[in-house]
C-alpha cells in the first residue's frame, strides 16, 4: 500500500493545485503563432512571481504538462519538505542552483532533460523582476539553443500573475491571468549571444498586448 501512497497523493495534489489555480487566476492559454502541438520545446517566459512556474503548468493541456518540466529555483523551492515534495512529485521540475559552484555547469540539469526528451519552462532573466518590461535575458537560452537546434523555442508572456500574490504577501488575491504562447523563433546561423537573447526578449514582449 506505502508503495502506491506517494503517487495517489501527487495525482491528488495535482488535482487540487490545478483547480486552486484556475480558481485563482482562470488559468487562460492563449496560443498565437503556434498550437498547443506535442513536440519538444523549450518555453521561455517573462518572470515576476514565484507562481510564475505553477500558472505556466496549468496553462497547459495536460498532454503537454506531462511531458513538460519547469526550471525551479533550488533554494527556494527546496526550503520546506512540502515545497520539494509538490516540485518533485507534481511538477517534475528541474532544479537549477543559483549559486554557481567552481566547475559545475548550471545548465547540466537543463541539458540532461532534454537530452531525456522532455520539454522545459525557462526564465531567461533568472530572477523575479518588478518592471512593467522583463530584465535583459541571460545567456541560458542562447547556450541551450546551440546544444539542442532541434528543440522548438516558444515565448510566452504571463500576465497579472505578480498581482495574484503580491511580495512579501502570503494570501494570494484571486485575479485573472493569462499566459500568450507565441510563434516560435530560433537561433539563426552565425547569430551572435546578445542579438539572440534580444530578440528572444522583444519576443516575448510582443505577446504582452495580444
Amino acid at each position: 500500500m506505502k508503495r502506491h501512497l506517494s503517487p495517489v497523493m501527487a495525482k491528488a495534489m495535482s488535482l487540487f493545485l490545478l483547480g486552486l489555480v484556475r480558481v485563482l487566476t482562470g488559468a487562460q492559454a492563449r496560443w498565437y503563432g503556434c498550437p498547443p502541438k506535442a513536440e519538444q520545446r523549450i518555453y521561455f517566459a517573462n518572470h515576476q512571481s514565484h507562481a510564475d512556474l505553477v500558472m505556466i503548468w496549468a496553462a497547459l493541456p495536460q498532454e503537454l504538462r506531462s511531458i513538460t518540466r519547469p526550471i525551479a529555483a533550488k533554494d527556494y523551492w527546496t526550503k520546506t519538505p512540502l515545497r520539494q515534495w509538490i516540485t518533485t512529485a507534481v511538477f517534475n521540475a528541474v532544479y537549477v542552483d543559483r549559486e554557481r559552484k567552481d566547475g559545475e555547469d548550471p545548465l547540466q540539469p537543463l541539458a540532461d532533460a532534454l537530452q531525456s526528451g522532455d520539454s522545459i519552462v525557462l526564465f531567461p532573466e533568472g530572477t523575479r523582476g518588478n518592471a512593467e518590461e522583463p530584465q535583459p535575458f541571460k545567456s541560458g537560452l542562447y547556450s541551450l539553443a546551440q546544444r539542442f537546434p532541434e528543440v522548438v523555442l516558444v515565448p510566452a508572456w504571463i500576465d497579472n500573475v505578480q498581482r495574484v500574490m503580491p511580495k512579501g504577501e502570503v494570501v494570494p488575491v484571486p485575479i485573472l491571468c493569462s499566459v500568450t504562447f507565441g510563434a516560435p523563433v530560433r537561433l539563426e546561423a552565425g547569430e551572435e549571444r546578445r542579438a539572440f537573447l534580444d530578440r528572444a526578449r522583444l519576443a516575448v514582449m510582443a505577446l504582452r498586448d495580444i
